[in-house]
């Protein structure tokens, strides 16, 4: 599609601009490894953290939204579709991802973001915020709990079914070879198998996220993020209330992780918020980008 618009434009066929052609991929070094990012907008920085399988393209409805405001910047994590891959296992830890995000920031020329994390990015997100409270003016978590909610819930064996994926993904080569057999039919039931609504996802959509998980190493280095749960503090119920002022979207059909994980969650937060959004997955932001962008606008506007 982009050549074509490049040949129609040397034809001199004027053709309507795309989204796309508004937003600028960019690469930053931060932590010793390369990022890649989708940036767009200009004003206060707002970072967006995609999870597994994803990468940047997760948040494609809420970049042209919050662009609008802020300078957003959607990054893919460390290990995913054009960041740097780094083969050590070790690579891929909690205290790296900070680090990473760290880097970014500062980088950028910011001293503060509000920052956006869904899955491993809320994680992420929630990790960073405690770690530098004072780099975060606003915390916007997307079906990820609060880590202290997790690590109680993992001791339920409830909970530890839903999260058998977490197991089998501890084992050698094999949930590589599974993810990837039948051109990445794993990867497209992820996401069409677990969203409410069928049509959320596009065959354009699945594409670009098979794509993104047939690079070089991406495979081995999504799954060492669930390699190292060990030393990914989730397992750790001791954590002080949070002064960073958050607001959790909830989609209530997650399959993976149950509602009642954020339930409490106000224990640990000081200005804590919360919108549930029912008959939703847990790809929350793609499922109902409307309603996660109103929730958004009012939690900054607040």
């Amino acid at each position: 599609m982009a050549m074509v618009r490049v040949f129609y434009k040397i034809l001199g066929v004027k053709i309507m601009p795309t989204l796309e052609d508004f937003w600028k991929h960019e690469y930053i070094s931060t932590n010793g490894i390369r990022l890649h990012y989708v940036t767009h907008g200009e004003g206060p920085l707002m970072i967006m953290l995609h999870g597994f399988p994803e990468f940047w393209y997760s948040w494609r409805h809420q970049i042209p939204e919050f662009a609008k405001d802020f300078k957003v910047v959607a990054l893919d994590l460390r290990g995913y579709n054009d960041s740097d891959k780094p083969k050590e296992q070790s690579a891929y830890v909690m205290n790296e991802f900070i680090r990473d995000v760290e880097g970014v920031i500062k980088g950028l020329g910011y001293d503060t973001c509000v920052l956006v994390g869904h899955d491993w990015g809320g994680a992420i997100a929630w990790n960073f915020a405690y770690t530098h409270p004072e780099m975060v003016e606003r915390l916007i978590i997307l079906n990820l709990p609060h880590p202290a909610k997790f690590a109680q819930a993992i001791r339920n064996p409830q909970q530890l079914l839903r999260s058998w994926y977490m197991l089998f993904f501890q084992i050698p080569w094999l949930p590589e070879f599974a993810l990837q057999s039948t051109d990445y039919q794993l990867i497209e039931n992820t996401f069409k198998g677990m969203a409410v609504n069928k049509s959320t996802f596009t065959s354009a959509d699945i594409e670009a996220y098979k794509n993104a998980a047939a690079k070089r190493g991406a495979l081995t280095a999504m799954l060492n993020y669930y390699r190292n749960l060990s030393q990914q503090k989730i397992f750790n119920e001791n954590w002080p209330v949070l002064e960073v002022p958050t607001l959790m979207i909830w989609g209530e059909e997650d399959i993976a992780l149950g509602k009642e994980l954020t339930y409490g969650t106000e224990l640990y937060v000081r200005d804590f918020r919360i919108k549930y959004i029912p008959k939703c997955s847990h790809w929350v932001q793609q499922e109902q980008p409307e309603l996660v962008n109103q929730y958004i606008r009012e939690f900054l506007g607040s």
